[in-house]
Parts: C-alpha cells; sequence; structure tokens
C-alpha cells in the first residue's frame, strides 16, 4: 500500500459538529495515525500509472465508494447492496459493535471524500476574451492541460453516547460549490477550476444490545439531484461524493472487529449489516489474545476497499503512488523509464502526478533499495476456520475443508447455459460500474476456470483470456479476471458435467 502523502490541491471542507464540541482529544490522535492508510484510501485510483491525460487508463476515473445523486444511480433500477464500493451507489450504510467503558463516553465519526474539481484552460482571444482549449503551451515550454482533478473534503460529527442511545442524529455533510481563477504569465490565457455543490448527509444511530454493548449505524446518503438523469458517468460525477469513507472513534468507546470479534459477540456481529464498505480495526494491534477473545480496537475504518483489521502502510514506502494494490518497486521503476516527453505531459496533467515524478527523479539510492522487500515475520499465516460467511464478514475456501463446495466443479446459468469450468465465453462487462481495466477486455474470448461465491452473495466467475500467451500460467498460480455472469455471453453449448448433474450452482467461498 502507498503512503498518503497530500500534495497540491486545495481544501473545501464542511466541518459540521453536535451541540457539544469538546476539544481534541485521544480519539482524533488515533484518526492521525490511521491518516496514511486512509489517505491511501482516498487517493486510490485518483491517477494511475503512467500518470498522463492522454492514457486510457486514466479516462476511466474514480472506481470506488463513488456516491452519485439517487435518481442518476437508480435510472435503470435500485442498486444492489455490496460488502465494498466498487460498484456506483447514492449511499454507504456501516454497521458495528462497540461497548461503552465509562459513562461519558463520546463517538466522534469523520466522514472523508473527494470533491470532483473541473480544470479547464481557456486561451487569451484577440477581442480580449477567452475561449476554453484542451491544452496550451506556454513561453517557457510547460504546457497547461484541461483535466479533472479532485479536492479532499472531511464532515467532523462529535455525540455523547447517552444523546445517540435517546434519538438519532442527522448532520448535512455536503460540500460548497466553488469557482478559482488563475491567470496564466504574459496574458497567454487563464485556468478555470469549477466545483459544483455537492449534497449529503450522515445519519448517526445507535442500539442498545445489552448493558454496555450497542450496535452503531453511520449512514451517509448523496441527497442532491442530478442534471440530468441520462448524463454521462463523467458528468454526473461533479456532483458524487468520491472515494467516500468513514473513520469511528470516541472517547470511552471500544469497537469489536467484524472480522474475528470475541466469541460471545459473534451472533451480533453476523447481524451487522454493511452496504458498499468494508469496516475494519485501525491503529496498531493489540497483540497476542487468548482463544476466542476476538479483536478489539479504539478506533475503525469503514473503506469502500475491503482490508484487514490494523491495515498499515509500508514503512519502506516513500510516497503515494495512487495504486495500493501495485508494488511500490514496479511503479518506481515504470516511473524512471517514461520518456522525457511523456514526464512532461504527466507533469501538465495533475500537480500529484508532478509530485510523483518529482520523488522518484531526486529518489536517494538507499530509499529506492529499499522498495525491494522485507520480511516482517516467517510465522505461517493460518486462515480462520471455514463456515458460511455472514454479511460483511471475510470469506475463505480451501479444498475439501468446505463441504458441499467446489468452485472448480460448480456451474451458474447463464442464457440458458450451464457455465462453469471449461465453458467458453465472450466478455461483456457493464458499462456502469465496471472496473476500468475490464471495460478494455470488452468483446475478448475467453474461458471459465471457476465459479466463485462472493461474502455477499453475488456470483463471479474466474477466466483466463483465449489470447493470452501466458493463459496456462496465470491457471496453474490461480491469476485470474473475474466478471459476474451477466457480464458473459456464452460462446457454445457448455461442456461442463457437474459431478451432481445440476445446473444450479452450490454455495460456494471465495
Amino acid at each position: 500500500m502507498a503512503d498518503g502523502s497530500v500534495v497540491g490541491g486545495m481544501a473545501a471542507s464542511a466541518v459540521p459538529t453536535s451541540p457539544t464540541d469538546p476539544s481534541p482529544d485521544r480519539s482524533l490522535e488515533a484518526f492521525e495515525q490511521l491518516g496514511a492508510v486512509a489517505d491511501a484510501v482516498l487517493y486510490e485510483g485518483y491517477l494511475l500509472y503512467p500518470y498522463r491525460r492522454s492514457s486510457a487508463k486514466n479516462r476511466v476515473r474514480w472506481q470506488f465508494g463513488v456516491l452519485f445523486p439517487r435518481d442518476w444511480v437508480e435510472r435503470d433500477g435500485p442498486v444492489v447492496p455490496g460488502v465494498s464500493g466498487s460498484a456506483d451507489s447514492w449511499y454507504q450504510q456501516t454497521e458495528c459493535l462497540l461497548r461503552i467503558r465509562r459513562p461519558d463516553a463520546l463517538l466522534r465519526v469523520r466522514l472523508r471524500y473527494l470533491q470532483m474539481q473541473r480544470k479547464q484552460v481557456e486561451a487569451a482571444d484577440a477581442e480580449g476574451g477567452h475561449r476554453a482549449v484542451e491544452s496550451l503551451p506556454a513561453d517557457d515550454g510547460t504546457v497547461h492541460l484541461t483535466f479533472d482533478e479532485a479536492v479532499p473534503c472531511e464532515a467532523d460529527i462529535v455525540i455523547p453516547m447517552d444523546d445517540l442511545l435517546d434519538a438519532e442524529h442527522t448532520v448535512a455533510t455536503g460540500a460548497a460549490d466553488g469557482l478559482d481563477i488563475e491567470a496564466l504569465p504574459r496574458d497567454a490565457g487563464r485556468v478555470v477550476r469549477r466545483r459544483e455543490e455537492l449534497r449529503a448527509s450522515t445519519t448517526v444511530s445507535a442500539e442498545r444490545l445489552g448493558h454496555d454493548l450497542c450496535r452503531l449505524r453511520v449512514r451517509t446518503v448523496n441527497s442532491g439531484p442530478a442534471p440530468d438523469p441520462r448524463a454521462s458517468r463523467d458528468e454526473a460525477l461533479r456532483r458524487a461524493l468520491i472515494a467516500a469513507h468513514t473513520l469511528i472513534g470516541g472517547d470511552g468507546v471500544e469497537f469489536a472487529s467484524l472480522i474475528d470479534p470475541p466469541e460471545d459477540l459473534r451472533p451480533h456481529a453476523d447481524a451487522c449489516r454493511n452496504e458498499f464498505v468494508f469496516p475494519v480495526l485501525g491503529g496498531e494491534p493489540a497483540g497476542e489474545t487468548p482463544a476466542g477473545a476476538g479483536a478489539v480496537g479504539h478506533v475503525l475504518l469503514a473503506s469502500p476497499i475491503i482490508l484487514p483489521d490494523h491495515p498499515q502502510v509500508a514503512p519502506e514506502s516513500p510516497g503515494d503512488l495512487h495504486d495500493a494494490g501495485e508494488i511500490d518497486e514496479i511503479l518506481t521503476l515504470r516511473t524512471m523509464l517514461l520518456t522525457d516527453e511523456e514526464k512532461r505531459e504527466a507533469r501538465a496533467t495533475d500537480p500529484r502526478a508532478a509530485a510523483i515524478l518529482d520523488r522518484v527523479d531526486t529518489m536517494p539510492r538507499e530509499v529506492f533499495e529499499r522498495l525491494h522487500g522485507a520480511i516482517r515475520s516467517l510465522s505461517p499465516v493460518t486462515p480462520p476456520t471455514p463456515s458460511t460467511p455472514p454479511a460483511g464478514r471475510a470469506a475463505w475456501w480451501q479444498e475439501g475443508a468446505d463441504d458441499g463446495l467446489s468452485p472448480s466443479t460448480d456451474t451458474v446459468l447463464v442464457d440458458g447455459v450451464p457455465l462453469g469450468g471449461g465453458s467458453r465465453v465472450r466478455l461483456r462487462p457493464r458499462r456502469r460500474g465496471a472496473d476500468a481495466q475490464d471495460m478494455f477486455l470488452d468483446g475478448r474470448s475467453a474461458e471459465v476456470a471457476a465459479v466463485f461465491h462472493d461474502v455477499d452473495g453475488s456470483v463471479h466467475l474466474a477466466v483466463t483470456l483465449d489470447d493470452d500467451p501466458a493463459a496456462e500460467l496465470h491457471s496453474w498460480y490461480g491469476r485470474f479476471h473475474y466478471f459476474r455472469p451477466d457480464e458473459l455471453q456464452p460462446l457454445e453449448p457448455s461442456t461442463h458435467v457437474s459431478p451432481t448433474d445440476s445446473d444450479t450452482p452450490r454455495s460456494g467461498g471465495r
């Protein structure tokens, strides 16, 4: 995971509070300790290598935690809730368990997201006016490019637990519109940055489950209208909360892990419903705990990206590369190999891209050598005991360990054809909410390797591309592309035969 340093941009923060607004406490310190991880979530996919506007992957942006106006995102029907935010939605819902450890317990909720900012370059004309252009070279060789940026927004909500148990609290958490104009040297033109108003609200409620045990719910909705329900996704992004996620902490409260809850809280953890977010404990782990004690902590991160409890930024990582799923060494080497012309375009694309190039170009040898990797521990990692995964919790599947589960032989019915291992299909990624990389595979033919059932009950098929020369190697070590059944078109009657001779998929894990 890349470090979350913020370079450039401008603040556009809304900071509502409850009527009682105590001075900063140790929950704020816990938030700051989690800041690098939270920033990596905030800027995940903001701009991807090779960091140039002309790159195809930077034309389809912002895939996680995007909350659009409801009338736009549901123009073709209601959204289907999932446990992470890789699908477009108009709301996020976090449910978690907390124990009240003292009478004056206080809850702190911090919503964070990006607000899209349209950067339009305008050239000066002979009449003294300006006209919009895609690029504008300056006399010093600098090029200014029209591009969509984003600015970070935060909203803090502070509520005494006694007040919250009496009634739910709803707070406006949107952001104001804005206009900034930057004149270019020698009257060559100007750069105009526009932000549209975001209307959103966050509702916090608590349900008492025991003397000191509560189920907490934090629900954020985009309550603004879309300019046109038929507008393109790029247009709708102007009124969306992007990379939305929530930090939850406080004084005198303790949170239970939903991945590894204490044994006596497992039924309550299973009943928590998280939609478009995945809550995990933040900060440092407490260390060794007795069997059945589970994991607890003082701060929670409700992320649109699935993470483990206590996620950490690698100490070797010198800065943000906007792709926490990649390896810093690989991206750094690739960035070093960009041509001078490619680097000029990247610098003109976005200030954060320029900062990456500056860091790579001036990286000391000893810093680069640390990127090669480090051994944290030689202890084996043992997955949890396989079981039916409850909503909002991670799932594990092991060959021979889960009775009735067999991704390699299960099937799913698509257009009347049972698809399973060995079936040939054509890829048809959905146009809205699909991963940007999947969109590049539209129309390609592939072979199904396995059928998996996700933790939220949805089905995905693992496939290898027919024209991928490394397909056999990918199959050998289990690296696949994953698609939903409605994104696949059967190419021929399936030759797959399930051992049970059934077209209905059995329950599976991933």
